[in-house]
C-alpha cells in the first residue's frame, strides 16, 4: 500500500472515531508526528492563484481561456468544478482557509482588517505541518499583503516585482487606480511571478530531511492586468466573446445586491471609455500568462523524485466579475465572484481525470491536506474533509457551499440553488438547472419558501433562523453592503 494510499485509510477511519468521540482511539492510530516517521509523509505543493474566476478550459468559463497546464494539472487527479471561497475578497479568504475559522466566526469580513489580532492563539494551516516535522516554506502571495504571518512559515520569499507601461493609466479611465490593464514590452523573466517560481523551483530540487510543505502564491491575474505582450496577441479584440450582460438584470435584485453591484460605478467607466473588450482581453492574457509560470513549476517537480510523492493542490482565492450584474472585481455573492478553482492530485488516492461536481470551499483544504498526510484532524476547523470525494468523485455528499461578504450577508450554493440572504433579510435565488447565468430572481415566488427554508439551514447558526419578514425587508441595514467601499484596497 503507497503512503497516500494509507493515509486515506488511516483518514477514513479516523473519521469514523471522531465521529464516535474516540480521542484516544484517534492518536492510537497515528494521526500525531510521533507514531510514524515524518520523513515518510507525502509532501504538499500548495498553489494559489490571485483573483482567478472559471475563466480556464477545465471550468469552461470563457470560450476563448487559454491553460493548458492548468487544464493538465486538472487532469492529473480531481477537479471540483462547484467550489467556492468563503468570502469573496483576498483577506477573508485567505485567512479563512489557512485558519480553519469562518468569516462569521473570526469576524474577519474584509480586506483591511489583519486577522491575527483576533485569532492570536489560531494554529495556521502551514503551523500545523511545521509542528508535524515538516519543512515549510512559502513564496508570492498566500496570505493577503501586508498581512503575511512571519510565524507561519519557516521561510518566506517575498513576491517580485512587476513592471507597467510608461504611460498610466493605460486604459484612459481617470482616477481608477489600479483598475488598468494592458500589454508590457517585456518577457516573461521580467515579471514577478517568474521570480516566484524561479525560488519554487529551486526548493523542489532541494534535498531535504523533513517533508516538503511547499506553498507557491501567483499575484496574477490580479489588477492591474499587465503582463508581457505576447500574451496579448493570443487573444484578439476583435476575436473575443464578451460577458453577455442584460440590460434589466438588476431589476429584480435587493437594494443591497445593488448596493453591491455599483453598476453606475466601474461598469459605467468601462463602458463609457469604450474598454469592455480591452479588458477581458487583458484579463485573459494574464491568465495565459500564469499558466505559463504554473507549467514551468509543474515541469520541475516532474523532474524530481519528489513527484511520486507530492500532493498538489491549486486554489483560487475567489472569483471575478467583468461586467457581469454590471459588477466588476469581486466584493459580490453571486456566481462569478465566488465560484474558483480548485483541484488536488493526490498519487495513490485520486485517479487520472477525477471531476466532482458536489458543493465543496476552499475552507476544506485544511482538513483535507490534514488527513491526506495522516495528520489529526481538528474538529474547530469547520471545513469538511474532501478525502472520500478524492477517492470516489461521486460519493454522496451532504454540505452545502457558504459564502460570505461582511456581516450577515451569506450565500448558499448546492448542486442546483443559490440563496443569497443580506444582513436586511432581502433575497435572492436561483435555480442552476434553469438559470445558470442567474438572470433570473425566484426568490419571491411562493411555491419556493420551502427551498428557501431548507437552504437557510446551511447558514452560520446565528444567522439561519434570522427569517426575513413577509415582504423581504429586515430591521437593519445591509452593513456588508455598506462596507464594501471601505474594503476596496486589493
Amino acid at each position: 500500500m503507497g503512503l497516500l494510499s494509507q493515509a486515506l485509510d488511516r483518514s477514513v477511519r479516523r473519521i469514523a472515531l471522531v465521529a464516535a468521540g474516540s480521542v484516544a482511539a484517534v492518536l492510537a492510530l497515528g494521526g500525531t508526528s510521533h507514531s510514524a516517521a515524518a520523513a515518510d509523509r507525502p509532501n504538499v505543493l500548495f498553489i494559489a492563484v490571485d483573483d482567478l474566476n472559471d475563466w480556464i478550459g477545465c471550468l469552461g468559463g470563457h470560450p476563448d481561456a487559454k491553460t493548458p497546464n492548468i487544464d493538465r494539472l486538472a487532469a492529473r487527479g480531481v477537479n471540483f468544478t462547484r467550489a467556492y471561497c468563503a468570502a469573496p475578497a483576498c483577506n477573508p479568504s485567505r485567512a479563512a482557509l489557512l485558519t480553519g475559522r469562518r468569516p462569521s466566526t473570526s469576524g474577519v469580513y474584509h480586506n483591511n482588517q489583519p486577522w491575527r489580532p483576533v485569532m492570536r492563539d489560531v494554529v495556521t494551516l502551514p503551523q500545523y505541518f511545521s509542528q508535524h516535522g515538516y519543512r515549510v516554506v512559502g513564496g508570492g502571495k498566500i496570505y493577503h499583503n501586508s498581512f503575511n504571518d512571519q510565524s507561519s512559515w519557516d521561510h518566506w520569499q517575498k513576491a517580485g516585482n512587476f513592471p507597467q507601461p510608461d504611460e498610466l493609466p493605460h486604459n484612459g479611465i481617470a482616477g481608477a487606480g489600479h483598475f488598468d490593464w494592458g500589454p508590457v514590452a517585456v518577457d516573461d523573466a521580467a515579471m514577478g511571478d517568474h521570480a516566484t517560481v524561479d525560488w519554487a523551483i529551486n526548493e523542489l530540487q532541494q534535498d531535504h530531511d523533513r517533508p516538503l510543505f511547499l506553498a507557491c502564491g501567483f499575484i496574477r491575474p490580479h489588477l492591474p492586468f499587465f503582463a508581457p505582450a505576447k500574451y496579448f496577441e493570443q487573444f484578439p479584440r476583435e476575436k473575443i466573446a464578451l460577458p453577455e450582460i442584460p440590460d434589466d438584470d438588476l431589476a429584480d435584485i435587493p437594494a443591497a445586491g445593488r448596493q453591491i453591484a455599483r453598476p453606475q460605478g466601474d461598469h459605467a467607466k468601462v463602458i463609457a471609455a469604450g474598454q469592455h473588450r480591452h479588458a477581458v482581453q487583458a484579463y485573459l492574457a494574464c491568465i495565459a500568462h500564469v499558466d505559463y509560470e504554473l507549467g514551468r513549476l509543474l515541469a520541475a517537480l516532474d523532474a524530481t523524485p519528489k513527484a511520486k510523492n507530492t500532493i498538489v493542490v491549486l486554489w483560487g482565492d475567489h472569483g471575478w466579475h467583468l461586467g457581469e450584474k454590471q459588477h466588476w472585481r469581486k466584493f459580490a455573492l453571486w456566481e462569478e465572484a465566488t465560484r474558483v478553482p480548485l483541484m488536488i492530485a493526490a498519487p495513490g488516492v485520486t485517479e487520472p481525470n477525477g471531476t466532482c461536481g458536489r458543493p465543496v470551499t476552499l475552507m476544506d483544504l485544511y482538513p483535507t491536506l490534514a488527513g491526506l498526510c495522516g495528520l489529526p484532524i481538528d474538529s474547530a476547523w469547520e471545513g469538511n474533509n474532501l478525502t472520500p470525494l478524492l477517492a470516489s468523485p461521486e460519493a454522496a455528499w451532504p454540505h452545502a457551499a457558504l459564502t460570505t461578504h461582511g456581516k450577515g450577508n451569506h450565500a448558499v450554493r448546492t448542486e442546483r440553488w443559490r440563496y443569497i440572504r443580506y444582513a436586511d433579510g432581502s433575497e435572492e435565488l436561483y435555480d442552476h438547472d434553469a438559470d445558470p447565468q442567474e438572470w433570473k430572481n425566484l426568490a419571491s415566488e411562493a411555491a419556493l419558501a420551502g427551498v428557501k427554508g431548507e437552504l437557510a439551514r446551511h447558514l452560520p447558526p446565528k444567522d439561519a433562523d434570522d427569517a426575513p419578514t413577509q415582504d423581504g425587508g429586515g430591521g437593519g441595514k445591509a452593513k456588508g453592503a455598506k462596507k464594501k467601499g471601505k474594503a476596496k484596497a486589493e
